[in-house]
């Protein structure tokens, strides 16, 4: 059985998503974000692997950047050079991934289905 975190992983890993506990309000955030990244970007299945990666290391590192924010915001000691690089490189991937929100499309079945 997997182990299941609580907490963002230092270390990038490509299952980090799944790992986390979903009990912990910091995981259904993360997924709840994953989701709304990949629905502006057109939806989770209508992206390609490497959209769907680059989203997954998107939501990683705006949990990172939040987590530091945190804890300078505690009084804490922040490297801001850490911090800096890790905010410019959130930046780089929604500039990759796109900032702007694609409609999805959907059949007239789909949508009759979804309004339950």
């Amino acid at each position: 059985m997997a182990t299941k975190h609580s907490s963002i992983p230092t270390d990038y890993s490509s299952d980090w998503l799944e790992k986390l506990d979903g009990r912990t309000r910091l995981a259904q955030a993360c997924r709840q974000r994953y989701a709304a990244l990949t629905d502006d970007l057109g939806g989770h299945d209508h992206l390609s692997y490497q959209r769907r990666s680059l989203a997954k290391r998107a939501v990683w590192l705006e949990a990172v950047i939040e987590t530091q924010e945190a804890a300078l915001a505690r009084g804490e000691d922040v490297d801001q050079g850490r911090m800096t690089q890790a905010l410019n490189s959130l930046v780089g991937l929604f500039k990759t991934l796109g900032m702007d929100r694609k409609a999805r499309d959907v059949s007239l079945g789909d949508y009759i289905g979804g309004r339950k």
